[in-house]
């Protein structure tokens, strides 16, 4: 198994388990399951808490001797964004439109540059000059959310229209996106994770499935390779992508094996998790308002 952080698994964690089972979970079992994910150290597990609960991702309480963790508002509304975003992806057709997003902003505000480039690649827009950025979709939405947490609006114009030449839409998005580079990476998942599925499928026909724990490690590396992937990929219309282009098939092939070992895997967590003895969080994550960046945010932010 690949080395990961305890960081990353723990964040994987909550968005696809603990966050479904009332969104509160021991300390002791988090060690327990993170052992099974490769991390030996119980003092390992128990800094990259302390140092979650500090950035305002986790929140701790105490009952008795032992201690229990669940997300604040920004860590669970982070999980929620994200998961749509792999379960889901875009929706709706293209209108053939692009909609067109430049910035000026003073040489004396190049944190805010930094940040607004990242966030702009984690909607789903692509860089196609140095301050010029294109998307084949409409993100009102999400670019208001991101004008709330980050003060860059008056630096910012948007515009729509068509592309017109002298080239055509496909290469407009050769220049915006590197999707070569995200095709291999459909290509590297595909070959890794294909013969597993296709291995499982067979074996749970027959009645010979992995056990529960195999299929908890198996379900969660699958999860977690695949997150990266909305990150990376604009999730363009179609007609806008080459015609070897993998990532449909990728995402077929995750949310089969995702289904498929979703029982056992489940089965196995419930075996370990223990939440808090009295009444647990709301869904939400408790009350109050946060500010909510990327997921790649949460990994810098938390080192």
């Amino acid at each position: 198994m690949t080395a990961i952080g305890p960081k990353d698994l723990i964040l994987t964690l909550f968005g696809d388990y603990i966050r479904h089972r009332g969104g509160e979970i021991w300390t002791g079992s988090l060690i327990h399951l993170l052992q099974i994910l490769g991390v030996s150290s119980p003092q390992a597990v128990r800094s990259a808490l302390s140092r979650m609960t500090q950035k305002g991702w986790l929140r701790s309480r105490r009952i008795g001797r032992r201690s229990y963790y669940s997300l604040t508002p920004k860590g669970y509304k982070l999980l929620e964004s994200g998961a749509r975003r792999i379960f889901l992806g875009r929706q709706g057709p293209w209108d053939g439109q692009w909609r067109i997003l430049t910035y000026r902003i003073p040489d004396e505000e190049t944190h805010l540059r930094t940040r607004l480039r990242r966030e702009l690649g984690w909607i789903g827009f692509g860089r196609l000059d140095a301050s010029l950025y294109i998307a084949p979709y409409d993100y009102k939405e999400e670019l208001e959310d991101l004008f709330e947490r980050l003060p860059v609006r008056q630096y910012v114009d948007i515009f729509v229209g068509k592309y017109v030449g002298p080239g055509n839409d496909l290469d407009l998005v050769a220049r915006a996106w590197d999707l070569a580079a995200i095709n291999e990476k459909y290509r590297a998942f595909l070959e890794k994770y294909r013969p597993l599925y296709e291995a499982d499928k067979a074996a749970f026909a027959r009645g010979e499935g992995p056990d529960p724990q195999t299929c908890f490690v198996r379900r969660f590396m699958l999860i977690h390779e695949y997150r990266e992937f909305p990150f990376l990929d604009p999730d363009l219309p179609p007609e806008l992508l080459p015609p070897d282009w993998l990532g449909h098939e990728a995402r077929r092939m995750f949310h089969e094996y995702h289904e498929l070992l979703t029982g056992p895997a489940m089965a196995y967590f419930d075996s370990v998790f223990q939440a808090a003895p009295d009444a647990q969080p709301s869904r939400d994550g408790h009350e109050g308002e946060a500010d909510v960046s990327s997921y790649e945010d949460v990994k810098t932010e938390a080192e």
